[in-house]
């Protein structure tokens, strides 16, 4: 997240499911696998704060026919996540993190890869996420923005999806444990592997079957430098644009009373 947004490459199709919750090194992975599988990876995080705004409306609509359970709306759920994944190598990061039975349907061939650390850590790294993105002004300060301005919905979303899988409302506690209890009763176990971006190239070469790139250090990306960059940066875009629409306001109020 906070990075830039990938562009789908035609005839590129999904070979890795990135199910590692987020804040475990999802985009330290997702530029890795950028550069082994020589193609674009659907990073969640970015892709959906910093794409256009029918990527996270798209997901939006994709979480919620999944959480009903019936049938017609799954397959309208996967219908739609299989468009909006199309020229993609990978998918990592939330939501599909939480979706990997839907991903395994659509792609049955894709290794599922899970990055793990330390679940303490996480929990900590998780918790300042979460008071970020419940902050009250948010929904107001984003109105303006065309994307952004269904970022809450998309949490509330989230927050379901979430409650649904570990019982919990975006709140860390168990989930993490939980998350991975999950992974090994969806995926078959020859296909699922777990990481941590820690150890380098190694594992991930090793689960993918690639040769260690030469002279091409493995990518460091800090996730939570890039959620706050990201979020000062919308949250900055929403106020001039508030400041622009106040202003034009007050320019077409004193037009009109100095035409009376």
């Amino acid at each position: 997240m906070g990075q830039n947004p990938s562009l789908p490459q035609p005839g590129t199709k999904i070979q890795v499911i990135g199910a590692g919750l987020s804040r475990t090194g999802t985009a330290s992975f997702s530029a890795a696998l950028t550069i082994l599988l020589d193609g674009p990876v659907y990073h969640g995080g970015t892709q959906i704060t910093i794409g256009p705004p029918e990527e996270i409306t798209s997901w939006i609509t994709i979480i919620k026919n999944v959480l009903t359970e019936k049938s017609e709306d799954r397959q309208k759920a996967l219908s739609l996540m299989e468009h909006r994944l199309d020229g993609y190598a990978a998918i990592t990061d939330a939501p599909g993190s939480q979706l990997v039975p839907e991903l395994l349907e659509l792609y049955p061939d894709a290794k599922v890869i899970c990055t793990v650390r330390d679940p303490v850590a996480w929990e900590k790294s998780m918790t300042q996420v979460k008071h970020l993105v419940r902050m009250w002004f948010l929904r107001a300060v984003f109105l303006p923005l065309p994307g952004m301005r269904h970022f809450v919905d998309y949490i509330s979303q989230t927050s379901m999806q979430w409650q649904k899988a570990y019982g919990t409302h975006l709140r860390p506690g168990p989930a993490y444990h939980k998350h991975i209890a999950w992974l090994k009763e969806v995926v078959p176990e020859d296909r699922l592997v777990f990481v941590d971006v820690k150890d380098g190239w190694e594992p991930l070469c090793k689960a993918l079957g690639k040769e260690v790139p030469k002279d091409i250090p493995f990518p460091r990306i800090n996730d939570s430098e890039a959620i706050n960059r990201t979020a000062r940066y919308h949250i900055r875009r929403g106020l001039m644009r508030w400041a622009a629409i106040f202003v034009a306001a007050g320019v077409a109020s004193a037009a009109y009373f100095l035409r009376r």
